[in-house]
């Protein structure tokens, strides 16, 4: 059921990024083509950092439900069992810690921005704007959790997340030269 879950949140993801991205192109393309027409869009500087800030915080997301985030495989690896495993439950329970005050302290943030609208987009909330900080940080924790079962697997057996990744693309890309499915 978690994979189930976990593969849809990815696709999920992928896509929300993907659309940011292209947004974000397309608004620096536009602000450039005015800058070049001598004109200049008001709105561009505060609505591409925050496009920026929406793509840092899914992809970030994305990232943790890939555990393709800042690791230390070969040194985790490293560590004997099972003082490796006491450390990889450290590890979680703070980087989950950080972003579970990271998303009740986004909540606290958006109900003193109520209110609030952006300077060069007036009629914008900035609550709207800045609700990827909490909603960032859940998927964040939701992530991390649905990823950690294949993860802790993984680092007990000794098996380095990027090696397995590399395995497994080079078991499929055999069988499909093999012409097995």
């Amino acid at each position: 059921m978690s994979v189930q879950i976990s593969r849809i949140l990815e696709t999920v993801l992928e896509w929300v990024v993907i659309v940011l991205m292209v947004m974000l192109t397309i608004v620096v393309i536009v602000a450039v083509l005015f800058r070049l027409a001598g004109d200049s869009l008001s709105w561009y500087d505060e609505i591409a950092a925050i496009q920026l800030s929406w793509i840092t915080y899914y992809g970030a997301a994305l990232a943790a439900l890939k555990r393709r985030h800042i690791g230390f495989d070969s040194v985790l690896l490293s560590i004997p069992m099972p003082a490796r495993m006491v450390c990889v439950t450290i590890a979680e329970v703070v980087v989950l810690g950080f972003f579970v005050i990271l998303t009740l302290t986004g909540w606290q943030v958006l109900e003193v921005l109520e209110g609030e609208r952006l300077v060069s987009l007036t009629w914008m909330p900035v609550q709207v704007t800045q609700s990827v900080i909490p909603i960032g940080g859940a998927l964040f924790v939701l992530c991390e959790l649905l990823s950690f079962p294949r993860y802790w697997q993984l680092t007990a057996a000794g098996t380095s997340l990027d090696h397995a990744e590399i395995e497994e693309e080079v078991e499929t890309e055999l069988q499909k030269a093999q012409g097995r499915p």
